[in-house]
């Protein structure tokens, strides 16, 4: 949540950059955000998807791109229950700053790799 990042209350500006990071950082938002881009994921989806996180972490993450208006959750009243996430408008304004995420990655990963001797 970016409600009180980096000690920045909710009437500082600050950096810009900053802010979103606090938005969309961490080790496995950003990789939830690639997922979603190709539509409605339901929990398990996401968590094949992403086979080293953790049930808790996912649900932690998950519900903070909710909080912040990024990630929808819609909840089915069915047996057995029925959780599906998406992108929210705000969340699809992310997609061109993942996509070159994705793109940096590809492009850069072997040198990077180089660099670190892997």
């Amino acid at each position: 949540m970016a409600k009180n990042i980096h000690g920045m209350g909710p009437s500082e500006k600050g950096c810009p950059v900053e802010f979103t990071v606090g938005i969309i950082g961490g080790k496995w938002k950003g990789i939830l955000l690639y997922y979603l881009i190709n539509g409605v994921k339901r929990f398990n989806e996401l968590r094949r998807s992403c086979p080293n996180i953790t049930q808790r972490m996912l649900t932690l993450q998950l519900r903070e791109l909710e909080q912040d208006g990024i990630v929808h959750r819609e909840v089915f009243q069915q047996i057995p229950p029925k959780v599906e996430y998406s992108l929210t408008p705000l969340g699809e304004t992310l997609i061109p700053i993942i996509l070159l995420m994705k793109e940096w990655g590809e492009s850069h990963r072997d040198t990077i790799s180089e660099l670190h001797g892997s």
